[in-house]
Formats: C-alpha cells, sequence, structure tokens
C-alpha cells in the first residue's frame, strides 16, 4: 500500500492517469454519449448503395412525369461513378417501373452532362469533420510533450533531491551491530531520513527462514515543527506490526527540543513511547510473537530560525527482527 501511494505521488503517474480519466470524459462520456456527433446534409454520394438505388428510383419516375432532362442528369452526377451500376441493377429488376421510362433513363449515362445538368459544388464540411481529426492530434502531441516534461523533471529532481528510499549507507561508516543471541536475526534493515525527503516513510517485511509472513517493521514521520518546506521533523514512528498480534506496537523518537517540552510530549505519548533521540540510543519493540531491537546509528540536528536541536538534519537508524521467546 506503501508503494502504492509512493507511486501515485510522482508528477508523471499523475499525468498519465489524469490524461487516461480526460480521455475517457472526453471521447466516451461527452462525444458518445452526452454530445454524439451528428451528420447532416450528406449528398446522395455519401448514401449507402441501397439508398442511392431508391434514390434513382425515384428521380426515374420524377423524369417519367416532368421530362426534364438536365434534372435527370444532374441527380445521375450527385450520385457519382456508382450511377451505372445502381441504374444497370434497376434496369435488370425494374420492379414497378416502366422499362422504357428506365431504358430513357439510362441514355443519360452515356452523353456528357450539359452545363445546366453540372452537379452543384460539393458543400463544405462540417466544422466537425473539418477539425476533430486535428483536435485529436493536437490532444495527442500535448499529452506527448506533458509525458516528456515528466521524464525529464522527475530525471533531474533524482539528481538533485534526496529519493524516499535511502540505500544503506557502506557498513564501514557504522559500528556493525553485536548481539548476544545465539541465532541470526529473522532480518536486519538499516534506513535513512535526509531533510528534504518529506515523504519518508520506510517500511520492511519480516519473513521467517522459510518464507513465512511474519510482520512487518518500518519507520515514518511523526511530528513536525514550523512552516515552510522542506518540512522540519522533530518526531520519528518506530513500528512493529505482528502477523499474530491484534494490534502495531510503536515509539516515538523525538528530537531533544521536542523531548524536553511536556506539552510536545504528552501529545505524542498518545501514538507510542516517547524516547529521546540519540546516537547508539537503542529501543525495544515486543509484539506477541516478535521483538523489534531499534538503534540510531547516526543522527545531526539542522539549524536555523526554529530553537536548536528541534528538527533533524539526518538520521540513520538499524532496526533487527527477531523472534520473541
Amino acid at each position: 500500500m506503501d508503494d502504492i501511494r509512493e507511486q501515485l505521488n510522482r508528477p508523471l503517474w499523475i499525468g498519465i492517469i489524469s490524461f487516461v480519466v480526460g480521455l475517457i470524459i472526453g471521447l466516451v462520456v461527452l462525444g458518445w454519449w452526452l454530445w454524439p456527433v451528428e451528420w447532416t446534409d450528406a449528398a446522395p454520394s455519401d448514401l449507402r448503395p441501397d439508398s442511392q438505388e431508391t434514390y434513382l428510383r425515384m428521380a426515374i419516375d420524377s423524369y417519367t412525369l416532368n421530362q426534364d432532362a438536365s434534372v435527370a442528369q444532374q441527380r445521375i452526377a450527385e450520385i457519382g461513378e456508382n450511377a451505372p451500376e445502381i441504374l444497370a441493377n434497376i434496369a435488370a429488376d425494374p420492379q414497378t417501373q416502366n422499362s422504357d421510362s428506365i431504358q430513357a433513363f439510362l441514355l443519360f449515362t452515356e452523353t456528357e452532362p450539359t452545363e445546366e445538368a453540372t452537379p452543384p459544388p460539393e458543400e463544405e464540411p462540417s466544422f466537425a469533420r473539418r477539425w476533430l481529426p486535428w483536435l485529436c492530434l493536437i490532444t495527442l502531441l500535448l499529452a506527448g510533450a506533458l509525458v516528456a516534461v515528466f521524464l525529464l523533471r522527475n530525471r533531474s529532481l533524482g539528481l538533485s533531491l534526496p529519493s524516499s528510499r535511502k540505500e544503506a549507507p557502506p557498513e564501514a561508516e557504522y559500528p556493525e551491530y553485536t548481539t548476544t543471541e545465539a541465532e541470526p536475526p529473522l532480518a536486519q534493515f538499516m534506513t535513512t531520513y535526509q531533510i528534504g525527503n518529506d515523504l519518508f516513510d520506510d517500511s520492511f517485511s519480516i519473513d521467517s527462514p522459510a518464507g513465512e509472513f511474519l510482520g512487518e517493521c518500518g519507520v515514518g514521520i511523526s511530528e513536525t515543527i514550523g512552516v515552510g518546506e522542506p518540512k522540519k521533523v522533530s518526531a520519528f514512528e518506530v513500528w512493529l506490526f505482528d502477523k499474530n498480534d491484534i494490534q502495531t506496537v510503536t515509539t516515538v523518537l523525538m528530537s531533544e527540543n521536542a523531548f524536553a517540552d511536556d506539552a510536545t510530549r504528552q501529545r505524542l505519548a498518545a501514538k507510542g513511547e516517547p524516547v529521546q533521540a540519540e546516537p547508539s540510543r537503542e529501543m525495544i519493540l515486543e509484539t506477541a510473537t516478535l521483538r523489534l531491537e531499534a538503534r540510531v546509528v547516526d543522527m545531526s540536528y539542522g539549524t536555523g530560525a526554529l530553537p536548536p536541536e528541534s528538527f533533524f538534519d539526518r538520521i540513520t537508524l538499524e532496526l533487527v527482527a527477531w523472534p520473541k521467546v
């Protein structure tokens, strides 16, 4: 769940999801449902073949009554290049029409139309037919440009800002964890917070040697001080979840200034046991079947207008999980 939340906070995924949602709303909801495209003033050449045949049969009936050659030639021209074939089908199946009228009408297909019978110029396409393909193309180009901008932005941010998950510092920088336990721990993790990482929330799975899921542990931001960005973190939550226990055990790791303030300490005590952060400080969290040993490997406070030792500039924690005996 935390990984999904972290992905959704990235501008690239927000842009992609927004584009897909906008495409669905614009194309399906608005374009096909609320305001579908309606074609009007279609020419005879745009009709289906069966409708074109009906149109020519009516033209033959009109010619039989009016004997207007120019109008007959115009109506044949309006059908286009399919007119001779359709007239041949009509001649083969005259139905209720007079064969002589059909044959007389066929003669107009063998002569060039007079100037009077010249078909009218084609009407200009409607706004939707003319501009809809261009609007779709522009939308796709803008979406591609936005995706490219987000990719470049994420790449530049990745070079300048710390990521939400820090790699463990080299082992040589910190003393190795020592224990009196005879067996190795179930799991051992190292996590580091650096100021500017406002989404810091690391979690780790605890599994048995056989691969069975036993629980989870992690560290996240609990309290901040002051205003503005980046956030000034004054307390962290170190937590342990046991699948065989009904509650999650939490310890609140506080800065020296926050721990010294009675009101702040009492308020954060509702989340878990308050502990002042100090180098090499160890904390024990126990559930029904798990025990977590958390240790402050390294830490430093930030400086500025806020009170001294009130917020963290950097802190590295080591989490070691054991089966509870």
